[in-house]
């Protein structure tokens, strides 16, 4: 079950007749949660396709906008699409079938499905505290600050104490089963004792300087290389990379509960929890 920060829900919708919910007034619920400001100068968050006067009965959300998320979309009848990666990163100069994003941008406005997307916005305010809220962290600080406008600090990551100490092994073990992973990987000496620890759900390696600065004792994140996994370990933090997908994947159900707490007329749709690789 994924805890929600007390300073990101401010009460249930109340409506009135059961009327379908507009686009627009969804996207001012999830602008609540999750406000564009946040979001780093590279991305590329909000909503990025369909019409804001769509009337939403139903939100279909995932990690990707892929072809078979958006297909599947189509196949419930859903009315909007929210993702945590946008589809559209780099400017888009034509929109036609000939390249996968323009396909699928097709499909989605043939469909008249509208399409938001929620990125590092979502990680900045919500992701770290959700997935260090996941592990039982307590005491927990922002591990990279990104947002500072002197009234409030955000940022990527977030470093705490653990509940109790335990070994390396037994905190791989425990990521293992929160994240309901298949396996890890692990750099450092498994016996080290583990009292806190900073997680980056994504990829992590930005945050390294902030790591070893917050003394943390094992950093929780994914897309480790070698480097990243040996440089840490020699400067006395151990990693344990869950992977991209294995961190992140929680997206969806921290904002089916989201949308069910705050709009509880419209009906949402998850995508089935699945690794986009194969381990062989």
């Amino acid at each position: 079950m994924l805890i929600f920060s007390n300073q990101l829900i401010r009460g249930g919708c109340k409506r009135k007749g059961g009327r379908k919910m507009r686009c627009s007034d969804i996207i001012e619920k999830l602008e609540q949660i999750a406000p564009v400001k946040y979001a780093e100068e590279w991305d590329n968050v909000g909503f990025l396709a369909g019409r804001r006067e769509k009337k939403i009965k139903t939100v279909f959300i995932a990690l990707d906008a892929t072809d078979e998320i958006i297909e599947e979309a189509v196949e419930v009848g859903a009315d909007m699409i929210l993702t945590h990666h946008p589809l559209i990163f780099k400017p888009v100069t034509r929109i036609n079938n000939d390249d996968f994003i323009g396909r699928r941008l097709v499909r989605l406005l043939q469909n008249d499905i509208c399409y938001y997307a929620m990125h590092t916005n979502f990680d900045v305010v919500a992701m770290a505290q959700a997935a260090a809220d996941e592990m039982g962290l307590t005491d927990t600080k922002v591990l990279s600050v990104t947002f500072d406008d002197g009234n409030r600090k955000e940022g990527i990551g977030r470093y705490g104490k653990w509940k109790r100490i335990q070994s390396l092994s037994e905190c791989a073990s425990y990521v293992k089963e929160v994240f309901r992973l298949k396996s890890v990987n692990v750099y450092g000496d498994l016996e080290t004792p583990i009292g806190t620890i900073a997680i980056c759900p994504g990829s992590g390696k930005s945050t390294m300087k902030d790591v070893v600065a917050a003394g943390a004792d094992v950093l929780i994140t994914g897309d480790v290389d070698h480097h990243m996994g040996i440089d840490l370990a020699a400067q006395g933090v151990c990693v344990i990379d869950a992977g991209h997908y294995g961190l992140e994947k929680i997206f969806a159900p921290y904002m089916k509960d989201f949308l069910k707490k705050e709009i509880p007329s419209i009906q949402i749709q998850t995508a089935e929890e699945k690794n986009p690789f194969y381990t062989i």
